[in-house]
C-alpha cells in the first residue's frame, strides 16, 4: 500500500500544543497507509532585523508551502492568544496566496486543536477562526463528533470542535488521559477521512 502524507502544522511556545501535536500524529499513523507530517512555524519578532535559523534547533522542521501541495490532510494546532490564533502561524497563513491561487489545498479535510492556560481562555473561539483562513482554501472541515465518548465526561480539554489541552496558566498541566484519547482520536479520523476523499 502507498503512503500519504498527513500534514500536522503546530505553533507552540512552551510544549503543550506540540505534545497534542505529536498525540494526533499517532491517531494519524494508526490508520494503515498513512503518514504523519509533523511541521512547525518560526516566531515571528517586532524587530525587523531578527531572523530564525533555517532549521530549528530541536523539535519539527519548519513548514514549507510545498508541504500544503503534499499532504492529503491537515491538522492545525495554535496555543490562544486573546481568542485567536498565535502570531507566527497567522503569519504563515497570510502568506499562502499562492497555494489558495492554484488550490492546493481544495476538497481536503482539515481538523483544528488548541491549548490554553485557563479553562474559558477562548479555546472554542480560537478553534472557530482558525477554521476561517482552511474554509478560504476550500478544505473541508472535520469535528470531533460525540460519539468520542470523553467529550461528556471530560473535566479539563475537549469541544467538538476540536480537540483542545487545559494546561492552566504556568503550563504545569500534563495532557489529561481524555485529552490523550480525544486527541488520537481526532487524528484516527482526520486520517480515516483523508484516505476516502483522495480523487480517484
Amino acid at each position: 500500500m502507498s503512503q500519504h502524507d498527513i500534514l500536522v502544522l503546530y505553533y507552540s511556545r512552551h510544549g503543550a500544543t506540540r505534545d497534542l501535536a505529536r498525540l494526533i500524529a499517532e491517531g494519524i499513523e494508526s490508520v494503515p497507509g498513512v503518514n504523519a507530517r509533523l511541521r512547525t512555524v518560526p516566531p515571528v519578532s517586532s524587530v525587523c532585523e531578527a531572523t530564525e535559523a533555517p532549521v530549528p534547533s530541536e523539535g519539527s522542521p519548519y513548514v514549507e508551502y510545498a508541504d500544503l501541495q503534499q499532504c492529503i490532510g491537515l491538522a492545525l494546532g495554535s496555543p490562544t492568544r486573546f481568542g485567536n490564533m498565535a502570531a507566527p502561524m497567522k503569519y504563515f497563513w497570510d502568506g499562502s496566496a499562492s497555494e489558495w491561487m492554484n488550490g492546493a489545498l481544495i476538497g481536503k479535510p482539515a481538523c483544528v486543536f488548541t491549548s490554553t492556560g485557563s479553562m474559558h481562555g477562548g479555546q472554542e473561539s480560537t478553534l472557530l477562526t482558525m477554521m476561517i483562513p482552511l474554509l478560504h482554501h476550500g478544505m473541508v472541515i472535520l469535528g470531533l463528533p460525540y460519539s468520542e465518548p470523553e467529550l461528556m465526561t471530560t473535566s479539563t480539554g475537549g469541544s467538538p470542535y476540536g480537540v483542545t489541552h487545559l494546561s492552566h496558566a504556568d503550563g504545569s498541566a500534563p495532557i489529561s488521559v481524555m485529552e490523550q484519547r480525544l486527541a488520537k482520536a481526532q487524528g484516527k479520523r482526520l486520517a480515516q477521512i483523508a484516505l476516502r476523499l483522495i480523487p480517484a
